[in-house]
């Protein structure tokens, strides 16, 4: 089992920068992948971008220059890195993770509050 928690959450004005992280625990050695998705109020949760174990990184088009995914060089902690920060970023953020070979993601947090104010 692989357990995920995430801090960092919080309010921000527009324009302004936060980084969540997201600290993973138990088998870590069978994670290949980890993610970031997040969730606003009456929207469906959505991918916001991806780190693998080589260091490839993936990224929605929505967050695509102003958000970077990093990772410590164990894969046990995750960083989402968020810049020019726009309200419509308001969501719940989550961490998660899946193995190789696994199309979806199997391991989740439980999750972050990230509010950005106009």
């Amino acid at each position: 089992q692989v357990r995920l928690v995430e801090s960092g959450g919080g309010l921000v004005q527009a324009g302004g920068s936060l980084r969540v992280s997201c600290a993973a625990s138990g088998r870590t050695v069978s994670m290949f992948f980890m993610g970031w998705f997040r969730q606003a109020p009456g929207k469906e949760r959505e991918f916001v971008a991806e780190i693998n174990r080589s260091g490839g990184r993936l990224y929605a088009d929505a967050v695509k220059g102003r958000f970077t995914v990093s990772r410590d060089s164990a894969m046990n902690t995750v960083f989402l890195q968020m810049n020019s920060l726009k309200p419509e970023d308001t969501a719940v953020y989550y961490c998660a993770a899946r193995s190789w070979g696994e199309i979806n993601y199997n391991y989740w947090g439980q999750g972050t509050q990230v509010t950005v104010s106009s």
